[in-house]
């Protein structure tokens, strides 16, 4: 092989790297050992025989990167291409003795593929045993891996017993392997390191390479086309590619059976072809050696969005499906025990998976929902999905399935983790009702946790508020179909909005009235958040309320509003919206009244971004001292005014019925500046209303019950 020529083509390799979007992740770097190597790898496009070689050589300190590839592959100029970057043919009649001695002699690593080609249904675990499927049936995994691994071990350790004990045929062999000095090759171990490639997301279309194979090339075939539009729309359009390298497997320890050790001490020539007396033991070494090399691979998955959604169709045992009742299922299969099972996740999955259940704002539905329906795997009629009876069975061409029905592909990946398959199977079987409870009591723990973490670590015995003050809480209605999503405002609490919760729930409404972070604890707290933690806060109660209530409407006071406002331009199924005194940038002429000059600038400065350093606070005098927190931190304000200026532009995408309160004579925010934002709410179902009180909190206080009646009513005429 041209070494040269090998490292040439392996900076090529590096440079058509860069050019695709793949973005690929290592894990598991620190497993590849010293030594004699083979890399069993799993194989689902030609991605590996490019991209694998490259990194396993960067790993190995530039050892050399070998591999065997299908026996189709070499002809024409494919075949003086791969010959040249190192690449052997699986019916080359000399290929076993180069793999034996490029590993004795260290001059190569490997790259072998027990699955024999690739698994284009990724269809590789069958009624509990390892069993790859190809066009031509079934059939267990290959054993050269283990085999190569054991003969290259018994020529190393039969090296080193001869050379005591029967030198003449310790050097014969180390003519036959080429190797200098048998110190080199005494001290090595034969490892097998396991590798798993795992592809998100797995999509094809045509794409450019496509097109160009069409425009230039003669009768190109099916199978051709169908590799091209899969590895070409992952190359072109991005995918993540997780490479996980698992604990190696040294082969040393299978060799301790007697017959072997005969054979490896006898004092007599043995070819390298030859039968040994212990074929019989290294064959049943070998099976066992595969065993665990497949359970490895297949264990190192990197689980993703599309394994669960996938999963999880598959399992349900009901045709018709709720989109949120499928969503609500990923979520709870993403919660923690999933990753304690002993699975890899993806990155995705280490993240807050509430956006499944609000906004799908990183389109982890859509997006799989989308290819499932264009490949006939569901249909959808009025909001709802109906699963085919065949979506799932083995039907499709091999050679086709990656294009013809890509979620039986996903669902097929996670077989072999079954620890996940029975998680995923109870959560796929448990009625929808206890789902929506499950995944509430989720959401209720989590919001109270939080609450209950932030109030320790920022505890102040001069600022904070009794830890009642601070609990979100949750009021089940009578009526459990309609229910309201109720938030504070910006340095207040709970409590703020309790006299308007209590009215609704006196009509058999439920409600639940989130905390926003940073509030609730004291102003050290509030003064690290962002406007973005006050959303997640919003989302999760959004989230929350909807597992109770299937009718939802959603509302705020102050900049609860605004939040509240934000909300239901994004969320689906939102019944309505109403917003008491929303504030749309900071009330200049309040603030000046209350400030001196020099803290004014530094305050403008911080909340025009110009200004940086230590955190600074205000002195605050609110409505509600035994709620609010006395100082108002600077970067709090700033963070009001960054909620202002993102929800401006979302204001008209607002298509839910709309209700805005204000006070004529508000001292906090202008009610100029509510009616702006009255008008620039898109939908034409809205109502303004104006009441005449000199205070900011009209929840609450003298005249307050009109202002309940008002919202009352706006409720129940929704639902």
């Amino acid at each position: 092989m041209n070494r040269f020529a090998y490292l040439t083509t392996g900076l090529a390799i590096k440079a058509l790297s860069g050019m695709s979007k793949a973005r690929v992740r290592i894990h598991g770097a620190e497993n590849i050992p010293k030594g004699s190597l083979i890399f069993a790898v799993n194989h689902f496009t030609r991605m590996e025989t490019l991209i694998l070689p490259m990194y396993v050589y960067e790993l190995t300190d530039r050892t050399p990167v070998w591999s065997l590839a299908d026996y189709s592959l070499f002809q024409g100029t494919m075949k003086n291409y791969l010959e040249r970057v190192g690449a052997v043919s699986t019916r080359d009649p000399d290929r076993d003795m180069l793999i034996v001695k490029s590993l004795l002699t260290g001059r190569a690593a490997w790259i072998i593929f027990p699955e024999g080609r690739m698994v284009k249904n990724k269809k590789v675990f069958h009624k509990g045993r390892f069993m790859v499927s190809s066009e031509k049936g079934i059939h267990r995994p290959h054993t050269g891996v283990a085999t190569l691994a054991l003969r290259t071990e018994f020529c190393r350790q039969r090296l080193a017993v001869l050379s005591r004990t029967f030198p003449q045929e310790a050097e014969r062999l180390k003519k036959l392997f080429q190797i200098d000095k048998l110190e080199t090759v005494a001290d090595k171990n034969t490892c097998i390191v396991p590798v798993n490639l795992t592809y998100y997301p797995l999509r094809a279309r045509e794409n450019i390479l496509s097109k160009m194979a069409e425009m230039y090339m003669n009768n190109v075939s099916g199978r051709m086309r169908e590799e091209i539009m899969t590895e070409g729309t992952m190359l072109l359009s991005g995918v993540d590619v997780d490479i996980r390298f698992g604990s190696p497997i040294p082969v040393r320890k299978f060799m301790e059976h007697p017959a072997i050790r005969r054979d490896i001490c006898a004092e007599h020539e043995i070819g390298f072809d030859d039968r040994l007396p212990s074929e019989k033991q290294m064959r049943r070494a070998a099976g066992e050696i595969m065993q665990r090399y497949m359970s490895a691979i297949y264990q190192m998955t990197t689980v993703n969005h599309d394994h669960l959604f996938a999963a999880l169709l598959k399992h349900m045992l009901f045709r018709r499906i709720d989109p949120d009742d499928l969503c609500r299922r990923v979520f709870l299969a993403a919660q923690k025990d999933i990753g304690e099972s002993g699975v890899y996740l993806h990155d995705g999955l280490h993240t807050d998976q509430t956006p499944l259940l609000t906004d799908d704002r990183y389109g982890k539905f859509r997006d799989f929902i989308s290819i499932a329906l264009e490949k006939g795997v569901v249909t959808q009629e009025n909001g709802m999905l109906t699963k085919q009876k065949s979506a799932f069975s083995p039907i499709f061409a091999f050679h086709q399935i990656r294009i013809e029905n890509p979620v039986a592909v996903m669902a097929n990946e996670t077989e072999p983790l079954t620890l996940l398959q029975r998680k995923l199977r109870h959560l796929a079987w448990t009625p929808s009702f206890a789902i929506r409870r499950k995944t509430q009591e989720i959401l209720m723990e989590r919001a109270l946790r939080e609450f209950e973490q932030d109030y320790e670590s920022f505890y102040s015995e001069t600022e904070s508020k009794p830890k009642e003050v601070g609990r979100p809480f949750l009021i089940r209605g009578k009526n459990r179909g309609i229910g309201v999503l109720l938030i504070h405002g910006y340095m207040s609490a709970p409590p703020e909005v309790r006299d308007l919760a209590l009215y609704l729930a006196r009509k058999g409404i439920s409600l639940f009235v989130p905390r926003l972070r940073g509030h609730g604890t004291s102003p050290e707290d509030l003064a690290g958040r962002t406007h973005k933690d006050w959303i997640a806060s919003v989302e999760a109660g959004y989230a929350l309320i909807r597992t109770l209530c299937p009718k939802v409407v959603v509302g705020g006071f102050s900049t609860g509003a605004a939040l509240a406002l934000e909300l239901v331009h994004r969320v689906k199924n939102a019944y309505g919206v109403f917003a008491v005194c929303p504030p749309r940038r900071l009330h200049d002429l309040y603030l000046k009244k209350n400030l001196a000059k020099d803290i004014w600038k530094r305050l403008l400065e911080k909340v025009r971004g110009t200004g940086a350093g230590e955190k600074e606070f205000i002195e605050n005098t609110p409505e509600h001292p035994h709620i609010s927190y006395l100082r108002n931190p600077v970067d709090g304000i700033r963070e009001v005014e960054l909620l202002m200026e993102a929800l401006e532009p979302a204001l008209p995408r607002i298509s839910v019925p709309a209700l805005v309160l204000h006070s004529r004579r508000d001292p906090v925010a202008s009610p100029e500046e509510s009616r702006r934002i009255y008008e620039m709410i898109g939908t034409a179902d809205k109502e303004y209303v104006l009441f005449n009180f000199e205070r900011h909190n009209i929840l609450s206080g003298p005249g307050s019950r009109r202002v309940h009646e008002i919202i009352g009513g706006f409720a129940e005429r929704l639902f």
